[in-house]
């Protein structure tokens, strides 16, 4: 019964997340590179500090904790957020030129794979005393494989979807297959640090921590670490692109935060939700460390929906509707497949 909840609490956050760049369509008057630093204050900074408080007993605080973490620990957390930052710049990009439903689909799932091999391959690398590589199991690599199975049949779908649809009948005006799907693997690949970073972060946490709140605070340090990456390029652009006075439209500042603030929200509660999750999950080692992965198909699960829902499919033949959902529907059991075998 813990592990239906927790795997229900993932799913939650997945829809949340996927459901993230609605609100992003109400911003007005605002260049990309401003609603996206504004967001990320709040998705990436204000909301992964307030979770990460959570995970602080009374009497104690986060720097404390930060200050008394292993120094090599914290510090590659922080530079695997900063890395992940770089695919959270492109997987907009791949959105642009897939749509919402394809762009998450390619590079959700990359990110799910990679994300959930190289933490281990990594720690195995720095620290062979751990035997970190323990933790993928054949289960998790069967997982992990049929995961990229659903990856190659949803890209499959892309490609059809791209030879049937016209122009005129795709809201995604900019859709690129080629270059969409370079752009999304190079997402997907740099994404998949993220996992990375909370593994580097695993134990950074206090001892008397809830086991439902124990990564936030590794969550805060590579979310910070992927701020970085992100508020330099968008204050970049708007220097080159000279739109600073987007911050200074007064009559849209009331309208534009709120939405900022409820994507920031929605996209921070995939996390929130794969912490408390894993709580629930402790009883399996195997689904411990195969909950990123599961997070990630879901998320491209949810994604599709909204693809779907927002009609960037219109167009395309049954039978390329068909191989979507036959990819969607082998991510779905990749997600559960560690825990049958």
């Amino acid at each position: 019964m813990k592990i239906l909840i927790g795997l229900l609490i993932i799913a939650l956050g997945a829809f949340c997340q996927s459901s993230s760049y609605v609100p992003i369509n109400k911003i007005k008057s605002w260049s990309w590179e401003s609603y996206w630093l504004v967001q990320g204050v709040f998705a990436w900074l204000l909301f992964p500090f307030l979770g990460a408080l959570l995970a602080v007993p009374e009497g104690q605080s986060l720097m404390a904790l930060f200050a008394s973490a292993d120094p090599f620990h914290l510090w590659m957390t922080v530079l695997f957020g900063v890395l992940w930052g770089v695919g959270g710049l492109t997987f907009g990009l791949s959105m642009r030129y897939l749509g919402v439903a394809l762009g998450q689909s390619i590079s959700l799932g990359t990110c799910a794979a990679l994300g959930t091999i190289l933490g281990p391959l990594l720690l195995q690398a720095f620290f062979p005393d751990m035997n970190a590589v323990a933790s993928l199991t054949s289960g998790v690599l069967w997982g992990v494989a049929v995961t990229l199975l659903g990856i190659t049949i949803i890209g499959i779908a892309g490609g059809r979807k791209a030879r049937e649809v016209k122009s005129e009948n795709s809201t995604v005006t900019d859709f690129n297959f080629p270059k969409g799907i370079l752009i999304a693997l190079l997402a997907g690949c740099m994404s998949g640090c993220f996992n990375v970073g909370l593994t580097f972060g695993q134990d950074i946490h206090f001892e008397a921590t809830s086991p439902l709140f124990a990564s936030l605070p590794a969550t805060l340090l590579v979310t910070l670490g992927g701020f970085l990456t992100n508020a330099s390029y968008c204050l970049y652009q708007n220097r080159k692109n000279r739109t600073f006075s987007d911050y200074a439209n007064k009559a849209v500042w009331a309208n534009n935060l709120l939405f900022c603030c409820l994507a920031g929200l929605l996209w921070y509660s995939q996390f929130f939700g794969l912490s408390l999750g894993k709580g629930f999950l402790a009883e399996s080692d195997t689904l411990l460390t195969f909950s990123f992965c599961i997070l990630m198909a879901l998320n491209v699960t949810f994604s599709n929906v909204w693809g779907i829902i927002l009609r960037e499919w219109n167009g395309a033949s049954r039978s390329t509707i068909a191989v979507l959902v036959i990819g969607l529907l082998i991510l779905i059991v990749s997600s559960f497949l560690p825990q049958l075998l």
